[in-house]
Protein backbone atom coordinates (compact mmCIF):
# COMPACT_ATOMS: atom_id res chain seq x y z
CA UNK A 1 0.00 0.00 0.00
CA UNK A 2 1.39 3.41 -0.97
CA UNK A 3 2.12 5.97 1.74
CA UNK A 4 1.05 9.61 1.75
CA UNK A 5 4.50 10.60 0.49
CA UNK A 6 4.36 7.92 -2.21
CA UNK A 7 1.07 9.32 -3.49
CA UNK A 8 2.33 12.92 -3.39
CA UNK A 9 5.38 11.94 -5.44
CA UNK A 10 3.25 9.88 -7.81
CA UNK A 11 0.84 12.80 -8.27
CA UNK A 12 3.70 15.01 -9.43
CA UNK A 13 4.88 12.34 -11.85
CA UNK A 14 1.41 11.62 -13.21
CA UNK A 15 0.70 15.32 -13.73
CA UNK A 16 3.56 15.74 -16.19
CA UNK A 17 2.62 12.53 -18.04
CA UNK A 18 -0.85 13.87 -18.85
CA UNK A 19 -0.97 14.57 -22.58
CA UNK A 20 -2.00 16.89 -24.12
CA UNK A 21 -1.88 19.74 -21.61
CA UNK A 22 -1.94 22.81 -23.87
CA UNK A 23 1.03 25.07 -23.19
CA UNK A 24 2.68 22.79 -20.63
CA UNK A 25 5.51 20.29 -20.73
CA UNK A 26 4.07 16.80 -21.30
CA UNK A 27 5.15 13.49 -22.83
CA UNK A 28 5.10 14.96 -26.34
CA UNK A 29 6.34 18.50 -25.74
CA UNK A 30 9.24 20.25 -24.04
CA UNK A 31 9.85 23.94 -23.53
CA UNK A 32 13.13 25.33 -24.89
CA UNK A 33 14.73 25.43 -21.43
CA UNK A 34 12.50 23.05 -19.48
CA UNK A 35 12.06 19.42 -20.41
CA UNK A 36 10.01 16.39 -19.39
CA UNK A 37 13.03 14.85 -17.64
CA UNK A 38 13.42 17.94 -15.44
CA UNK A 39 9.92 17.40 -14.07
CA UNK A 40 10.70 13.77 -13.33
CA UNK A 41 13.87 14.78 -11.49
CA UNK A 42 12.03 17.56 -9.68
CA UNK A 43 9.40 15.11 -8.45
CA UNK A 44 12.03 12.79 -7.04
CA UNK A 45 14.05 15.65 -5.56
CA UNK A 46 11.02 17.02 -3.73
CA UNK A 47 10.45 13.77 -1.87
CA UNK A 48 12.62 14.59 1.15
CA UNK A 49 10.61 17.75 1.77
CA UNK A 50 7.33 15.90 1.25
CA UNK A 51 8.48 13.45 3.92
CA UNK A 52 9.04 16.33 6.34
CA UNK A 53 5.46 17.47 5.76
CA UNK A 54 4.12 14.38 7.50
CA UNK A 55 6.49 14.52 10.46
CA UNK A 56 4.64 17.25 12.32
CA UNK A 57 7.34 19.90 12.21
CA UNK A 58 6.99 23.39 10.69
CA UNK A 59 5.10 23.18 7.41
CA UNK A 60 6.99 26.12 5.92
CA UNK A 61 10.37 24.49 6.52
CA UNK A 62 9.13 21.28 4.91
CA UNK A 63 7.92 23.25 1.89
CA UNK A 64 11.26 25.03 1.59
CA UNK A 65 13.08 21.70 1.72
CA UNK A 66 10.82 20.29 -0.99
CA UNK A 67 11.58 23.27 -3.24
CA UNK A 68 15.29 22.98 -2.59
CA UNK A 69 15.21 19.31 -3.58
CA UNK A 70 12.97 19.99 -6.57
CA UNK A 71 15.45 22.55 -7.87
CA UNK A 72 18.30 20.02 -7.91
CA UNK A 73 18.13 19.56 -11.68
CA UNK A 74 19.19 21.71 -14.62
CA UNK A 75 15.76 22.96 -15.67
CA UNK A 76 15.09 25.27 -12.74
CA UNK A 77 11.54 25.74 -11.45
CA UNK A 78 9.42 22.74 -12.32
CA UNK A 79 6.85 22.37 -9.52
CA UNK A 80 7.03 25.28 -7.04
CA UNK A 81 3.30 25.96 -7.22
CA UNK A 82 2.35 22.28 -7.14
CA UNK A 83 4.44 21.76 -3.99
CA UNK A 84 2.85 24.79 -2.35
CA UNK A 85 -0.57 23.35 -3.15
CA UNK A 86 0.42 19.88 -1.94
CA UNK A 87 1.90 20.99 1.40
CA UNK A 88 -1.36 21.36 3.38
CA UNK A 89 -2.98 18.49 1.47
CA UNK A 90 -0.16 16.13 2.43
CA UNK A 91 -0.28 17.18 6.06
CA UNK A 92 -4.05 16.78 6.19
CA UNK A 93 -3.86 13.36 4.53
CA UNK A 94 -1.35 12.23 7.12
CA UNK A 95 -3.94 12.93 9.83
CA UNK A 96 -6.09 10.32 8.10
CA UNK A 97 -3.28 7.77 8.02
CA UNK A 98 -2.03 8.27 11.58
CA UNK A 99 -5.27 8.92 13.45
CA UNK A 100 -7.74 7.08 11.25
CA UNK A 101 -9.57 10.38 10.79
CA UNK A 102 -11.44 10.18 7.52
CA UNK A 103 -12.17 13.92 7.61
CA UNK A 104 -8.51 15.00 7.45
CA UNK A 105 -8.18 15.16 3.68
CA UNK A 106 -11.27 17.32 3.17
CA UNK A 107 -11.84 21.03 2.59
CA UNK A 108 -12.41 21.51 6.32
CA UNK A 109 -9.41 19.40 7.30
CA UNK A 110 -7.05 21.18 4.92
CA UNK A 111 -8.39 24.57 6.05
CA UNK A 112 -7.49 23.59 9.61
CA UNK A 113 -3.91 22.94 8.46
CA UNK A 114 -3.80 26.33 6.73
CA UNK A 115 -5.18 28.11 9.81
CA UNK A 116 -2.47 26.51 11.96
CA UNK A 117 0.41 28.00 9.95
CA UNK A 118 2.76 30.42 11.71
CA UNK A 119 4.91 33.47 11.06
CA UNK A 120 7.95 31.20 10.85
CA UNK A 121 6.19 29.16 8.18
CA UNK A 122 5.83 32.41 6.23
CA UNK A 123 9.54 33.13 6.68
CA UNK A 124 10.44 29.68 5.31
CA UNK A 125 8.07 30.21 2.39
CA UNK A 126 9.94 33.40 1.50
CA UNK A 127 13.28 31.61 1.81
CA UNK A 128 12.08 29.05 -0.72
CA UNK A 129 12.28 31.77 -3.37
CA UNK A 130 16.06 31.80 -2.93
CA UNK A 131 16.30 28.30 -4.40
CA UNK A 132 14.59 28.91 -7.73
CA UNK A 133 13.24 31.67 -9.98
CA UNK A 134 9.48 32.05 -9.70
CA UNK A 135 7.28 34.33 -11.80
CA UNK A 136 5.55 36.75 -9.44
CA UNK A 137 3.80 40.09 -9.66
CA UNK A 138 4.91 43.23 -7.86
CA UNK A 139 3.52 43.49 -4.32
CA UNK A 140 0.59 45.82 -3.57
CA UNK A 141 1.44 49.47 -3.04
CA UNK A 142 2.91 50.06 0.40
CA UNK A 143 3.99 46.45 0.84
CA UNK A 144 7.37 46.52 -0.90
CA UNK A 145 8.94 45.04 2.22
CA UNK A 146 6.82 41.93 1.61
CA UNK A 147 8.02 41.31 -1.96
CA UNK A 148 8.66 37.55 -2.08
CA UNK A 149 11.68 38.18 -4.30
CA UNK A 150 13.44 39.49 -1.18
CA UNK A 151 13.56 35.92 0.11
CA UNK A 152 14.82 35.64 3.66
CA UNK A 153 15.51 39.38 3.78
CA UNK A 154 11.76 39.87 4.23
CA UNK A 155 11.81 38.00 7.55
CA UNK A 156 11.93 41.14 9.76
CA UNK A 157 8.90 42.61 7.98
CA UNK A 158 6.96 39.36 8.30
CA UNK A 159 7.75 39.09 11.99
CA UNK A 160 7.04 42.76 12.67
CA UNK A 161 3.65 42.49 10.97
CA UNK A 162 2.93 39.10 12.55
CA UNK A 163 1.97 37.54 9.20
CA UNK A 164 1.43 33.79 9.11
CA UNK A 165 1.72 31.79 5.91
CA UNK A 166 -2.07 31.79 5.71
CA UNK A 167 -1.99 35.60 5.91
CA UNK A 168 0.58 35.76 3.11
CA UNK A 169 -1.61 33.55 0.91
CA UNK A 170 -4.58 35.78 1.62
CA UNK A 171 -2.64 38.80 0.36
CA UNK A 172 -2.18 37.10 -3.03
CA UNK A 173 -5.45 35.22 -3.36
CA UNK A 174 -6.98 37.65 -5.84
CA UNK A 175 -4.11 37.32 -8.32
CA UNK A 176 -2.76 33.80 -7.71
CA UNK A 177 -4.76 30.63 -8.21
CA UNK A 178 -2.75 28.54 -5.76
CA UNK A 179 -3.08 31.16 -3.02
CA UNK A 180 -6.81 31.28 -3.75
CA UNK A 181 -7.01 27.55 -3.07
CA UNK A 182 -5.23 28.00 0.25
CA UNK A 183 -7.75 30.54 1.50
CA UNK A 184 -10.81 29.03 -0.20
CA UNK A 185 -10.80 25.47 1.14
CA UNK A 186 -9.15 23.98 -1.97
CA UNK A 187 -12.51 23.98 -3.73
CA UNK A 188 -11.22 23.52 -7.28
CA UNK A 189 -8.69 20.89 -6.22
CA UNK A 190 -11.32 18.68 -4.60
CA UNK A 191 -13.75 19.21 -7.46
CA UNK A 192 -11.15 18.11 -10.02
CA UNK A 193 -10.29 15.08 -7.85
CA UNK A 194 -13.92 14.06 -8.23
CA UNK A 195 -13.64 14.34 -12.00
CA UNK A 196 -10.60 12.07 -11.99
CA UNK A 197 -12.38 9.46 -9.90
CA UNK A 198 -15.53 9.58 -12.04
CA UNK A 199 -13.58 9.32 -15.31
CA UNK A 200 -12.20 6.11 -16.79
CA UNK A 201 -9.20 5.00 -18.81
CA UNK A 202 -5.47 5.50 -18.17
CA UNK A 203 -4.74 8.01 -15.42
CA UNK A 204 -2.57 10.28 -17.63
CA UNK A 205 -5.52 10.61 -20.02
CA UNK A 206 -7.80 11.46 -17.11
CA UNK A 207 -5.25 14.03 -15.94
CA UNK A 208 -5.24 15.65 -19.38
CA UNK A 209 -9.03 15.88 -19.39
CA UNK A 210 -9.09 17.29 -15.86
CA UNK A 211 -6.48 19.88 -16.86
CA UNK A 212 -8.60 20.97 -19.83
CA UNK A 213 -11.73 21.24 -17.66
CA UNK A 214 -9.90 23.34 -15.08
CA UNK A 215 -8.48 25.60 -17.78
CA UNK A 216 -11.87 25.89 -19.47
CA UNK A 217 -13.53 26.85 -16.19
CA UNK A 218 -11.23 29.65 -15.09
CA UNK A 219 -8.48 31.92 -16.40
CA UNK A 220 -5.00 30.71 -15.47
CA UNK A 221 -3.28 33.26 -13.23
CA UNK A 222 0.21 32.14 -14.28
CA UNK A 223 -0.61 33.01 -17.89
CA UNK A 224 -1.86 36.40 -16.73
CA UNK A 225 1.50 37.01 -14.98
CA UNK A 226 3.79 35.68 -17.69
CA UNK A 227 1.86 36.58 -20.87
CA UNK A 228 -1.26 38.74 -20.54
CA UNK A 229 -4.89 38.73 -19.46
CA UNK A 230 -5.87 38.47 -23.13
CA UNK A 231 -3.69 35.39 -23.63
CA UNK A 232 -5.14 33.79 -20.50
CA UNK A 233 -8.70 34.41 -21.67
CA UNK A 234 -7.85 33.00 -25.09
CA UNK A 235 -6.39 29.84 -23.52
CA UNK A 236 -9.55 29.35 -21.48
CA UNK A 237 -11.80 29.93 -24.46
CA UNK A 238 -9.88 27.49 -26.63
CA UNK A 239 -9.74 24.83 -23.90
CA UNK A 240 -13.55 24.95 -23.96
CA UNK A 241 -13.41 24.50 -27.73
CA UNK A 242 -11.28 21.37 -27.30
CA UNK A 243 -13.77 19.93 -24.82
CA UNK A 244 -16.60 20.76 -27.24
CA UNK A 245 -14.79 19.00 -30.11
CA UNK A 246 -14.25 22.24 -32.03
CA UNK A 247 -10.43 22.19 -31.70
CA UNK A 248 -7.83 19.44 -31.55
CA UNK A 249 -6.04 19.24 -28.20
CA UNK A 250 -2.66 18.20 -29.61
CA UNK A 251 -2.68 21.06 -32.11
CA UNK A 252 -3.59 23.60 -29.45
CA UNK A 253 -0.89 22.20 -27.17
CA UNK A 254 1.74 22.64 -29.88
CA UNK A 255 0.61 26.17 -30.65
CA UNK A 256 0.58 27.38 -27.04
CA UNK A 257 4.04 25.93 -26.40
CA UNK A 258 5.36 27.68 -29.51
CA UNK A 259 3.83 30.97 -28.31
CA UNK A 260 5.10 30.57 -24.76
CA UNK A 261 1.62 30.54 -23.20
CA UNK A 262 2.00 28.28 -20.17
CA UNK A 263 -1.03 27.55 -17.92
CA UNK A 264 1.17 26.59 -14.99
CA UNK A 265 -1.40 27.21 -12.27
CA UNK A 266 -3.77 24.78 -13.96
CA UNK A 267 -1.01 22.17 -13.90
CA UNK A 268 -0.50 22.82 -10.17
CA UNK A 269 -4.20 22.26 -9.51
CA UNK A 270 -4.10 19.07 -11.56
CA UNK A 271 -1.24 17.74 -9.42
CA UNK A 272 -3.16 18.53 -6.25
CA UNK A 273 -6.29 16.87 -7.62
CA UNK A 274 -4.33 13.76 -8.57
CA UNK A 275 -3.01 13.49 -5.01
CA UNK A 276 -6.49 13.75 -3.49
CA UNK A 277 -7.86 11.23 -6.00
CA UNK A 278 -5.03 8.79 -5.29
CA UNK A 279 -5.69 9.00 -1.55
CA UNK A 280 -9.39 8.38 -2.27
CA UNK A 281 -8.79 5.24 -4.25
CA UNK A 282 -7.77 6.19 -7.79
CA UNK A 283 -6.05 3.09 -9.11
CA UNK A 284 -2.86 3.21 -11.15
Amino acid sequence: MRSVVDDATLALLLEVTGTPKPGNVDRHRDHPDLRFEHFLAGSVGARSGLSLMIEGGPLGAAFERSVEGMADQRGGNTQFGALLLLAPLVRAANVDEVDGNEDGLSPAGVSDVVAATTVEDAVSFYRAFEHVDVAVEDPPEGLDDLDVRRGGDAAPALRERGLTLADVMDLSADVDGVAAEWVGGFERTFEAAGWLLDDDGPVPDRASRAFLRLLADEVDTFVVKTSSREAAEEATRRARAVLDGEEHGEELANELVERGINPGTTADLTAGALFVALRRGLEV
